[in-house]
Formats: C-alpha cells, structure tokens, sequence
C-alpha cells in the first residue's frame, strides 16, 4: 500500500513521541501489505473499527491514541486524515 499524509504522523509525532514507535511499525507494515478488502485489513488489526466511506480507525498503543486513515483498497492506497488522542478523538465524533 502507499500511504500519503505523512505530514499529519509526523506533527502527531512531535506531540507525542511516545507513539512514535508504533507509528514507525505501522507504516512499515502498511507499506508492505497489500489489502484488497477490509476484511485483509482487519485480520491484521483486529481492533480497528470501519467507517462509512472506507476510513478506518486505528487504536494506537493500547488505544491511548486514535488513527483516522482512508483506504482505497482498489488502487492501494492508504490516506491519513487523523491522529490524537482518544479523547480527542471522542470530541472529533461528537462533532461529525
């Protein structure tokens, strides 16, 4: 999978370098995947949770923080569109 907006992970990162590690892992194990269904996807992290649109939510150390990507399974391409705290992630919601 390719994934774009590395520019949210990195200022994530910077806020909070205790993910960083997790992060790292993440990409290297998105970068050599090859999800065709959610259901590829979700064999894998077994605790992300699916949204409407393709995004999909992904719990971060212990679910201390959230993960807010796109995928386009179709043409293999992951979309970070978020990344916070749990409890930012909670206000996030009751916004949408």
């Amino acid at each position: 999978m390719r994934v774009v907006g590395r520019n949210t992970l990195h200022a994530f990162c910077e806020k909070h370098e205790d993910a960083l590690k997790w992060i790292d892992a993440w990409l290297h194990e998105t970068e050599c995947a090859s999800w065709a269904t959610p259901q590829q996807l979700k064999a894998r992290y077994a605790s992300a949770s699916f949204l409407a649109g393709n995004t999909v939510i992904f719990n971060v150390k212990g679910n201390q923080y959230r993960l807010e990507v796109i995928v386009a399974y179709e043409v293999g391409l992951v979309t970070v569109v978020w990344a916070g705290t749990h409890d930012e992630y909670d206000e996030r919601n009751r916004r949408r």
